[in-house]
């Protein structure tokens, strides 16, 4: 039997890239690519990449000069190194990629990943450089394998592409219009993964809560997949405040299996930076519905985005983002200096914010996340929480897993807890996770 290919990806960005990779190497099982854990003397190299940041952009130039000499170790040994570059980047700069990094051989956009396998071999045939970056009539999802859990916790993209076109962003450009699967589909693809292992699911989307198909709203597509025997926890991201309705905030109510975190970006809480950035709400509005879905469910954790330094961002405005995530309180968040992306409206905007200012302002949202975090963390002490355990931790005998909030919490924990949800006692409080203790059998009936 001859040796199989190897096939290392690297994933850059999102979670929603995570599910992307994880699909790729679903395509490119049947050609004999066995996933490996480094590119070295791997003969195909997949880079899966994000376009939301210029440094992310810039690091796949950087990691494809670390491929050449790769590349011509194998070649000298006889072999060839196929290099592709996936995901928003091989999206946003098409052909100018190959000019300026001659030794791609394959650039491929989001949405045609399901075409690989031919991509490769029309590569194989040295057919020179491979280009598909279209927008397919045909939705990626009709010709993809169906799939596996990888583990207790998996993501299921139900939704795809935006219409919002926020000033700022490059997603409506790179990952194109807004596409949701249908609801059959979703169910299938959800059982199955349940039935292979997942205890918890994460819906995936660009807008995920402005998915709508067949006449189902997303309200009820999480109603239908809580029914599912097996499933244990429902999550969902990145979602969007215009697209949280009445049937979502009951879900949020009625649903126990839909965990009580939520990831609502709001970006500002100015609300004339939020006009420039075309987000179609104002702090008020989005203070309005956390309210709502607060007063549906009391227990509601909230996590968010932040930019700072938008073109023209004063240290007023600035001082109303502060006062939104005290406001909120929120537990977790992504915050980012602004980074002008090519070809958006904002990256022709006047009125700059110099860097210093923009990285003093980050600080100070960093520095007002990680207090109210901290917050959040010390008052779990002593709480019991529900942890699905999904990896090993970082000594025999433990094991890591995930609170409803995603928090990281290390417990002593049998074996077989692994893939389970377990009662824990949260005794510590350390930079990153909790520290927690599993219930004896005693005490766990007496918590049920």
């Amino acid at each position: 039997m001859s040796e199989r290919k190897k096939v290392f990806i690297k994933t850059y960005g999102c979670q929603m890239n995570v599910y992307d990779t994880a699909r790729m190497k679903d395509v490119l099982a049947p050609l004999g690519y066995a996933a490996v854990e480094t590119p070295a003397g791997a003969d195909l190299v997949v880079l899966n990449t994000c376009h939301i940041r210029e440094k992310a952009a810039e690091k796949v130039y950087s990691d494809l000069g670390r491929l050449r000499p790769l590349a011509a170790e194998k070649a000298e040994a006889g072999g060839r190194m196929l290099v592709a570059v996936a995901g928003c980047v091989a999206q946003a700069e098409g052909e100018a990629m190959k000019k300026r990094a001659p030794i791609v051989d394959i650039v491929l956009g989001p949405q045609t990943y399901h075409r690989l396998p031919e991509m490769v071999a029309r590569a194989l045939r040295d057919e020179g450089a491979v280009f598909d970056t279209e927008f397919p009539v045909e939705p990626k999802f009709d010709f993809l394998p169906p799939p596996g859990a990888e583990g207790p916790s998996a993501f299921l993209a139900i939704q795809e592409g935006c219409d919002r076109f926020c000033t700022y962003c490059v997603v409506p450009y790179t990952r194109g219009a807004e596409y949701a699967r249908p609801a059959a589909d979703v169910l299938a693809e959800a059982k199955r993964l349940v039935a292979t292992g997942a205890r918890e699911l994460t819906l995936l989307g660009q807008n995920v809560n402005a998915w709508a198909a067949d006449g189902w709203s997303f309200g009820r597509l999480l109603r239908e997949l809580a029914e599912i025997d097996g499933l244990a926890r429902l999550r969902y991201t990145t979602s969007h405040p215009l697209a949280v309705d009445d049937e979502l905030i009951a879900a949020h109510r009625d649903v126990a299996k839909l965990v009580p975190f939520l990831h609502l970006p709001i970006q500002s809480g100015s609300d004339r930076v939020l006009k420039a950035m075309n987000r179609g709400h104002t702090a008020a509005d989005y203070l309005r519905t956390v309210e709502r879905l607060r007063a549906a469910r009391p227990d509601l954790a909230m996590s968010s985005d932040f930019i700072v330094g938008f073109p023209g961002e004063t240290d007023a405005e600035f001082a109303e983002t502060l006062a939104v995530i005290r406001e909120v309180g929120f537990i977790q968040a992504f915050s980012f200096k602004y980074s002008a992306r090519p070809g958006t409206p904002a990256a022709l905007m006047p009125n700059r914010v110099p860097q210093e200012v923009a990285e003093a302002r980050l600080a100070a949202v960093q520095a007002a996340l990680g207090e109210l975090q901290a917050a959040f963390n010390a008052g779990c002490v002593g709480r019991v929480l529900p942890v699905l355990f999904d990896r090993p931790g970082r000594h025999p005998g433990q094991l890591i897993g995930r609170s409803p909030t995603m928090q990281a919490v290390h417990a002593e924990a049998p074996a077989d807890a692994m893939g389970t949800v377990r009662p824990v006692r949260i005794v510590g409080v350390g930079p990153n996770s909790l520290a927690g203790e599993l219930l004896s059998g005693d005490e766990r009936e007496a918590a049920e």
